[in-house]
């Protein structure tokens, strides 16, 4: 058994990646699945999608890698986190499609509360601002419009849990109700300072704590598959919300260092150590693991749109067939236009959290064509991640000038990653392995399992693929951030 399969179920797809005890990928296998949109603003998935694809995939890298269940020494889960699912403990059947984290149906119900003055009271227990992306305001609203599904709750038949939750239920044949501590921290439900769930925040929502996980350590027993799966029974031993499993993968185990992952969305967060370090800058302070009984803490800047606008130059305008013809087109597009996309699609995230906006474009001529809009939409993920260094650099200091270690899908663009350091005026490493997320799972389950060494070793293993130096002039850079800040505020006011 020397082998680690980590399951990655994602916003748009499903991926499972089989390591060695070296943690290298030996196979992987993906699945998109169909994306909800009930009404403008709302995005959900259905749950058997989510399932049926992280089983597909699971067995599809097994059996790419020539392998059996008995080479498997331990299966790590990481996944889209916020996401909310409901489902009845005895049959295991949602009662409702996920409400997917990017959803905003529940904008209105969040303006209320601020307005109550109870913001200030969420964001000293859970790090979190209080805005439509976590999950307890998803949540509420199923117990709001789903008839009787308060009364079921307060019984005990029904089960909450983010995407994690989900899988393991489904993996363990529903014997295991279980989150982790990085997935519970996303909620707006669990204090992150006494690490439990706090019932006050259960009550604010409408959310009877019965219904509620367990909450675990990252590395910790989560229960075995159902042997029926791959034809024996398999220890879920690691878990992670997606971000925090790429910030592990990253080997960002010391303080000050910080990653930046690119898929859907992009996520950049700074290791502030056994230090909760609040934000006065709009981000969110949150939890980067929890090993042994100990949490490291971590800002986070959040943006809800980085690759997905790239999907949206293929499935949207129609103008791309693959992410690959991006780079191309950004090479050759006149860079004198000055063309800026602001992606506001679900709203604004970290440091602006504007739900309501949408997203714009500037600087048209009759000359712009798909070269400019897809030089334009790759430049807004640059923008977007400054904006969030630009607030990790005030709320944590000089720190956040150094490296950025980057992975994810978007990266696989040496003109985006260059534009990134550019326009950030600081060193970009992307790693040999650019799936740090899935790393990270697979780490944590390895190192459960006993396979793999703990945080020193696996840093020592991190390897440099390439590093991108910043080599636009000063006078450029700030010219050209100028602008996108003079767009973003023009977004936000109409």
């Amino acid at each position: 058994m020397s082998h680690i399969l980590a399951i990655d179920q994602g916003t748009t797809s499903s991926r499972s990646i089989l390591f060695d005890a070296a943690l290298t990928p030996v196979a992987a296998a993906q699945e998109e699945f169909r994306q909800h949109f009930p009404q403008p603003g709302w995005v959900e998935h259905d749950p058997a999608d989510l399932w049926a694809t992280v089983a597909a995939t699971a067995r599809a890298a097994v059996e790419k890698a020539r392998l059996s269940a008995r080479d498997i020494a331990a299966i790590g889960i990481t996944n889209q986190r916020e996401t909310v699912l409901l489902w009845d403990r005895a049959t295991g059947r949602p009662l409702h499609n996920a409400i997917v984290w990017q959803d905003r149906r529940t904008a209105a119900a969040c303006d209320a509360l601020r307005e109550a003055g109870h913001e200030a009271a969420i964001t000293e227990r859970t790090g979190l601002l209080l805005d439509p992306y976590f999950s307890a305001s998803k949540l509420g609203w199923l117990f709001e419009h789903i008839p009787g599904a308060r009364a079921r709750a307060e019984a005990g038949d029904l089960a909450f849990g983010t995407v994690d939750s989900w899988l393991i239920w489904n993996l363990t044949g529903g014997r295991v109700h279980a989150t982790d501590a990085t997935n519970a921290a996303r909620t707006m439900l669990y204090d992150i300072g006494r690490g439990d769930w706090d019932a006050d925040l259960c009550a604010l929502f409408g959310v009877p704590m019965a219904v509620l996980p367990e909450v675990k350590d990252c590395a910790a027993d989560f229960g075995t598959t159902r042997a029926d799966l791959f034809g024996r029974e398999i220890p879920i031993l690691g878990v992670a919300g997606d971000q925090q499993a790429a910030t592990m993968g990253q080997a960002c185990f010391a303080p000050g260092m910080m990653k930046s992952t690119y898929g859907t969305g992009c996520f950049a967060l700074l290791n502030t150590g056994a230090d909760r370090v609040p934000s006065a800058n709009r981000l969110l302070t949150t939890i980067a693991y929890r090993l042994d009984g100990r949490t490291t803490y971590a800002l986070e800047g959040s943006i809800f749109i980085a690759g997905a606008v790239v999907q949206w130059l293929r499935d949207g305008l129609g103008i791309i067939r693959s992410a690959a013809e991006t780079q191309g087109l950004a090479e050759a597009a006149d860079p004198a236009q000055g063309v800026v996309l602001v992606p506001a699609f679900t709203g604004l995230g970290a440091p602006y959290w504007r739900p309501d906006s949408r997203g714009a474009i500037y600087g048209l001529t009759r000359n712009s064509g798909p070269a400019e809009l897809a030089r334009a939409a790759l430049e807004s993920v640059g923008y977007q991640t400054r904006d969030l260094l630009e607030a990790m650099r005030a709320d944590w200091g000089a720190a956040a000038d150094g490296v950025l270690r980057v992975d994810g899908g978007m990266t696989a663009s040496d003109w985006a990653m260059q534009f990134l350091a550019d326009i950030l005026g600081a060193p970009v490493d992307r790693p040999r392995v650019t799936e740090t997320t899935a790393l990270g799972a697979a780490w944590l389950a390895g190192m459960r399992a006993g396979l793999c060494g703990g945080p020193e070793e696996f840093s020592q293993g991190w390897a440099l693929e390439r590093r991108f130096e910043p080599a636009m002039a000063a006078p450029m850079r700030e010219a050209k951030y100028t602008r996108w800040r003079r767009a973003v505020a023009a977004t936000m006011a109409v």
